[in-house]
């Protein structure tokens, strides 16, 4: 059996799950709705206060759909109860983002103003900067692909440089750096 897939999936008191006859699992809560198709092949039932997977065979495909339907309810629950949130630093002279509404404003030290416009799920804030700090985007939404796909686009705008570290970083990420030519000199 698969380790992640025979896990059930406990259900906060503030979420209600329906799967209906087309193996479609819905989940709402107070964070928002969310829903899944699920392959045919898979059983999903809910029962009391948890969600159980299950698999008709030990075939390879029936067993890597085992896992990734289990966390992908997993996931739609964790986010319809609790959401879920990226933050991404903003490193370099003159960086700056701007929220307004849907619209992010983001100065990359191109020659122009940046606009991305993000979906509806996904709300933003810039966080305050203080002197000496870089400025934060903080991104969160419900569905944990959407707001991956969404941060990753964001930091495809201007990925961090090896050198000096320059670019749109997530908070917490360790980059590798290297060595200028002046190191390699001596």
């Amino acid at each position: 059996m698969s380790r992640i897939g025979k896990l059930p999936v406990h259900l906060p008191a503030n979420v209600t799950v329906e799967v209906t006859d087309d193996n479609v699992v819905k989940v709402k809560g107070p964070q928002g709705q969310l829903s899944q198709k699920v392959d045919p092949d898979i059983k999903v039932e809910v029962e009391g206060g948890e969600i159980k997977v299950s698999r008709p065979t030990d075939q390879p495909r029936h067993r890597s759909m085992h896992g990734l339907y289990r966390a992908l309810i997993h996931n739609m629950v964790v986010g319809c109860s609790e959401g879920f949130t990226v933050k991404q630093e903003f490193v370099g002279v003159g960086y700056r983002v701007d929220v307004q509404g849907q619209i992010v404003t983001m100065s990359l030290g191109y020659s122009h103003d940046i606009q991305f416009m993000l979906p509806n799920e996904v709300k933003a804030e810039a966080e305050p900067v203080k002197k000496g700090q870089n400025p934060v985007l903080v991104l969160k939404s419900c569905d944990k692909q959407l707001l991956g796909q969404v941060a990753a686009k964001v930091r495809s705008l201007r990925k961090p440089e090896p050198y000096k570290g320059k670019g749109i970083k997530f908070v917490g990420e360790e980059l590798r750096r290297k060595a200028g030519k002046s190191a390699a000199a001596k």
